[in-house]
């Protein structure tokens, strides 16, 4: 529902824009919420850095919606406030569930296979509004669903090329996007090829994948695929590095004669990056973020109260957090970012298997691409790629869990430790 339902969606007759995924998401919310309060539903307990992170980044969106509403907002940037806080709920559940909930290596890649294959349908989605003109995205307008002020289907032009961004909100969430899930399919190729099953599935969700790079034309889709690939490269063999690097050059060289000057884009986008117009739009608002920024400098103005149209685009989410949640909400969310990769490369370090090992850093590559495109675009105010970050995260603290379960030396069960500590003192 959050990937294959187009973003711009949301459900009919409620007072805040909300799309279905959102809805399911609150309703995991609810059913986490009853699973934790029982001994008897597999919900795992104890600590976990990424529960207390996502835990902490909730508490601080919160008291940032809490001093918002205490000083003077006006009722549409109250609207937005409560949608924000809505969906902050909804992913944070979702994200504790997943970290709680999933306790088997095969439910994880059962969840992770499940996400690959849905990113390569959009991306196939995005494939035929490129090559062929054609907007699956239309008929994908479900009964009860609405539209809301995202443009469906809207297709961008760069130096001639189409800049799709099939079911998402813009090209750049679309290649973003692509760029954070693409490790995911190239892990299950390579292990599918190691264990002898049928792999050319992966290949295909991996050729999706990487050609909805391409067809977003987006600077920070390549940033974002730059982050990965420097933490899969330092992780992968030496025999495993060159594979890639042949694999990519013919994906590139095959690009370059079915699309003739898209590549050129591309490297143009870098080549004139000091005279691009969409930098210097950046750049260029950095001294009135600061004075917003300097206002309520430690909790913002209230967490959702900065959106377009009705302020300008920032295009850059740690600049926009700083003013929606202040000092304590980018520390916040930076240390929700570290969380994921460095519980994803502990998590590496303690496996004892190559597998363990690949999926782990696979993790990390996929938690690094955030990182970049924070910097690029406002991420957070884009609900799929957002919701698939905590998906990612999730994912990461319930394989950080498995694998610590069994690094950690095996203890008697609670009931046997007190009968010994009654024999011990008489």
């Amino acid at each position: 529902m959050l990937t294959i339902i187009p973003s711009g969606l949301v459900i009919q007759g409620l007072p805040l824009s909300i799309t279905p995924a959102t809805l399911v998401a609150l309703f995991l919310t609810l059913c986490c919420l009853c699973a934790h309060i029982t001994q008897t539903l597999g919900m795992a307990k104890g600590r976990n850095p990424v529960r207390t992170a996502v835990s902490l980044f909730a508490l601080s969106l919160v008291a940032s919606y809490a001093y918002g509403n205490y000083s003077y907002l006006e009722s549409d940037e109250v609207n937005q406030a409560d949608r924000t806080l809505v969906i902050v709920v909804a992913l944070v559940g979702v994200t504790l569930l997943i970290c709680d909930g999933v306790r088997t290596r095969e439910r994880i890649d059962t969840l992770l296979r499940t996400v690959t294959v849905a990113v390569a349908i959009v991306c196939l989605i995005g494939a035929l509004q490129f090559i062929a003109k054609i907007d699956l995205t239309r008929y994908l307008v479900l009964p009860g669903l609405k539209d809301s002020s995202v443009v469906i289907g809207q297709v961008d032009d760069r130096s001639g090329f189409s800049r799709v961004q099939s079911t998402t909100s813009s090209p750049i969430e679309f290649g973003v996007l692509c760029a954070m899930i693409l490790p995911l399919p190239l892990h299950y190729a390579y292990r599918a090829r190691t264990e002898g099953t049928t792999a050319w599935g992966w290949y295909l969700s991996s050729a999706l994948i990487a050609s909805g790079l391409l067809f977003s034309v987006s600077r920070s889709a390549v940033l974002g695929v730059g982050a990965a690939g420097i933490v899969l490269i330092t992780s992968w063999s030496m025999r495993r590095r060159l594979t890639a690097l042949l694999v990519a050059g013919g994906f590139l060289a095959v690009s370059k004669v079915a699309f003739p000057g898209l590549l050129s884009t591309f490297i143009g986008l870098f080549q004139n990056i000091s005279s691009d117009s969409s930098v210097s739009y950046r750049t260029q608002r950095y001294p009135i973020a600061a004075q917003e920024i300097s206002k309520d400098l430690w909790f913002g103005r209230g967490v959702g109260t900065w959106y377009f149209p009705k302020h300008f685009a920032l295009d850059n989410q740690y600049i926009m957090t700083l003013i929606e949640s202040g000092i304590i909400g980018f520390s916040v969310l930076v240390g929700l970012y570290l969380t994921g990769i460095v519980t994803a490369l502990r998590t590496a370090l303690l496996s004892h298997t190559q597998r363990d090992r690949d999926l782990a850093m696979t993790l990390m590559a996929s938690a690094s691409v955030p990182v970049v495109g924070s910097v690029t675009f406002d991420l957070l105010s884009f609900r799929t790629l957002e919701g698939l970050l905590f998906v990612v995260i999730g994912v990461i603290g319930a394989f950080c869990r498995i694998i610590r379960s069994e690094a950690a030396p095996s203890s008697p069960p609670a009931h046997t430790r007190r009968v010994e500590l009654e024999r011990a003192h008489g």
